[in-house]
């Protein structure tokens, strides 16, 4: 489970009654993109030919470009959880890490997903005694990556939703 019981208004669009500009929106799947195509190469060295969780982040970029409209974003990022669906480990995460990103066209919060497959997908892939450390390697680095103009509200969504996001954001 990575999205709340009740929906953050801040990250509901201000014409469906919440307070997420579009501009935000669309950099809040920008970053999704860029985290979860950290990892992809951990998917692809086990699927090369399976092109659906590439699909889901492409996709997430062209819909904030507007080339393509939400619904195809949504359904790319579900292709790429069902390349996830008989995977196990880092690969299994990097598919999910991308089709959460994909997602973020529909649900904006999706984004927080992107970011914590991505680093469960960093942990699995790390030997045992380095997960911890590869986790907290890759928490940085995105933040590293966050825009300006919504690094506040990302880094309080990683605080609040820090549990249900299996505590991944503890960097």
């Amino acid at each position: 489970m990575i999205l709340p019981g009740v929906r953050d208004p801040r990250f509901v669009t201000i014409r469906r009654g919440g307070t997420l500009t579009d501009a935000d929106h669309r950099l809040l799947a920008l970053w999704a993109a860029t985290c979860a195509e950290h990892v992809l190469p951990l998917f692809e060295a086990v699927r090369p030919g399976d092109p659906r969780p590439r699909g889901a982040i492409e996709h997430a970029r062209a819909w904030v470009r507007g080339e393509v409209r939400m619904t195809e974003a949504r359904a790319a990022g579900g292709h790429a959880m069902g390349a996830a669906r008989d995977l196990r480990g880092a690969a299994r995460h990097a598919a999910y890490a991308a089709g959460q990103a994909g997602a973020v066209a529909h649900v904006a919060a999706h984004e927080l997903g992107a970011a914590a497959y991505a680093i469960k997908a960093a942990r699995a892939a790390a030997p045992a005694d380095r997960a911890e450390a590869a986790g907290r390697l890759e928490c940085r680095w995105q933040r590293d990556r966050l825009p300006e103009e919504i690094r506040a509200l990302v880094l309080d969504d990683q605080r609040l939703r820090n549990d249900i996001c299996w505590s991944v954001f503890d960097c």
